[in-house]
């Protein structure tokens, strides 16, 4: 009984593929001329970078508060308020023992002024209603006898004293008790408020945002969304000010004892979300948005000097790692060709192209997320070279499976690829599921393992699809391939159709 092998219709565009890819490569390329992003963000091993010290700041009598669980939970804490910055290869790291623990944040180049900013913050948010304010200046004899409704005379005159226009009294506080009735200053300086005890607290929003709103003149805010307590007791204390007259109809904003914003409340608000304003940027806006969303720090800590710091590691080990990244990349070319013979300049080619594609992307994504590149992230690099060769080979190898079963090359490189695709997708959807779980659970240098080995193990899929496939098509369509020259890769030998004879 025999058999006809038919050939398999196809709707295959290898042009159509390459172009799609052509267009990819010419927008990386031209996005980085555009922003004119010239060099790669090094990391701390690579370039060096900022380290700052953070000693808590303990008050008389709360010695016992600085515990190695508090500790614990801000280096967790910070360690995200970094994160959420996109500064990749940051070290947060606590040093000492007892009350001396300090926490030492080591960042890359010199960013460092803005990460202490961010991570330096308690961020302790509560909401309290105003019972008196006033200017930030010490009040008058006559003034300071003049108290404020339902405050005692000892707060009343804390209150008439208080300067804002010192230093020292636009620290915050780190006793903050929600439970108590607090006087403190607007962070600008220029207004004091005296606050009943809170009745909203930062850690009943679940979630923070940063928005612009062009109606204000381009104003930045953040919005709030609490929890279910949160929004039944926002929902009260809206309701019940409401009706009250000026000041106490305000309800204030504070952030690490400071009054961020204190707007008056024309309507109870029962939705549960809300909006902090106070002048901010851009910037300040979306710190302040990320500081809430991690939530507060269990301590408050002073800053130490902010110093540079060396590269740990010297131009010899970069200068290795990058040799090992070629070499790793020639060994590949030189086996392909010399196993594949002209075949291999396709995976040259694919190579090639992968090369620049990764090295357009991080270039991107040092300017769009921080991205740092280390030499741990050189090596999930090197790692994925071999991956990436995977493919290739996988493809390669079921289309000389095809051509043995009596199938010509035009035929083999459509049928191949369907049956080589799975494969392929399911060997890289493995390697991108490790590196992803390797990012979430790992944390240092490892995190810049996972994720140039993710990234370049993306970059193989799409070059596999759309620039290694419809390549191997265009080529099965010349004379050269189609007639088995000896150095095509394609010729009986090479099948394993021909087999040398004895000598």
């Amino acid at each position: 009984m025999s058999t006809t092998i038919k050939p398999i219709k196809t709707s295959s565009r290898p042009g159509r593929s390459l172009a799609i890819l052509g267009l990819i490569l010419v927008s990386l390329v031209g996005l980085v001329f555009l922003q004119d992003t010239k060099s790669l963000q090094l990391g701390l091993d690579l370039r060096g970078g900022t380290s700052v010290t953070l000693q808590p700041r303990i008050a008389p009598g709360e010695e016992g508060s600085v515990t190695s669980e508090a500790i614990d939970q801000a280096v967790s804490i910070i360690r995200q308020r970094v994160d959420s910055l996109g500064v990749v290869e940051a070290e947060v790291t606590s040093q000492g023992t007892g009350t001396s623990r300090q926490i030492v944040i080591s960042v890359p180049g010199d960013t460092g002024r803005r990460v202490v900013d961010l991570v330096g913050q308690t961020a302790e948010l509560r909401f309290r209603q105003v019972l008196a304010s006033g200017s930030g200046f010490p009040a008058t004899a006559d003034a300071a006898a003049t108290p404020a409704a339902g405050v005692s005379a000892e707060l009343n005159a804390k209150f008439a004293a208080l300067d804002c226009t010192k230093p020292e009294s636009l620290q915050g506080t780190s006793s903050d008790l929600p439970s108590e009735t607090l006087v403190t200053c607007d962070r600008a300086g220029g207004a004091k408020y005296i606050l009943a005890p809170a009745e909203v607290l930062g850690r009943q929003i679940s979630s923070a945002a940063a928005g612009l709103d062009t109606q204000a003149g381009s104003a930045w805010f953040v919005s709030l969304e609490f929890d279910n307590e949160g929004t039944s007791a926002f929902g009260a204390l809206t309701a019940r000010v409401t009706s009250l007259p000026e000041p106490t109809n305000q309800v204030a904003i504070v952030l690490d004892g400071l009054v961020v914003s204190a707007p008056r409340i024309t309507e109870a608000i029962p939705s549960g979300n809300a909006q902090i304003t106070g002048s901010f940027n851009q910037l300040e806006a979306q710190d302040l948005a990320n500081v809430l969303k991690y939530g507060a720090l269990p301590l408050a800590f002073d800053r130490g000097e902010v110093q540079q710091v060396s590269p740990t590691l010297g131009a010899d080990q970069l200068n290795a790692g990058v040799l090992a990244a070629g070499l790793g990349m020639l060994l590949v070319v030189i086996f392909t060709l010399l196993y594949y013979r002209a075949l291999g300049f396709v995976t040259v080619a694919s190579l090639g192209v992968a090369a620049i594609m990764l090295y357009t992307l991080i270039l991107l994504m040092g300017q769009w997320i921080g991205f740092t590149l280390t030499l741990a992230g050189i090596a999930g690099a090197i790692t994925a070279i071999g991956v990436t060769a995977d493919s290739f080979i996988v493809y390669f190898e079921r289309v000389k499976d095809e051509m043995r079963e009596g199938r010509s090359l035009r035929t083999a490189a459509e049928t191949g690829w369907l049956r080589a695709r799975r494969t392929i997708l399911i060997a890289d959807s493995v390697s991108i599921i490790a590196a992803v779980l390797l990012y979430i659970f790992s944390v240092g240098g490892v995190r810049g393992f996972a994720f140039t080995l993710g990234l370049t193990t993306l970059i193989d899929l799409i070059i596999i699809f759309l620039f290694t496939k419809p390549a191997l098509v265009l080529i099965s369509r010349s004379k050269f391939f189609n007639s088995g020259h000896p150095l095509s890769g394609f010729s009986p030998k090479s099948l394993g159709l021909v087999i040398a004879k004895e000598s």
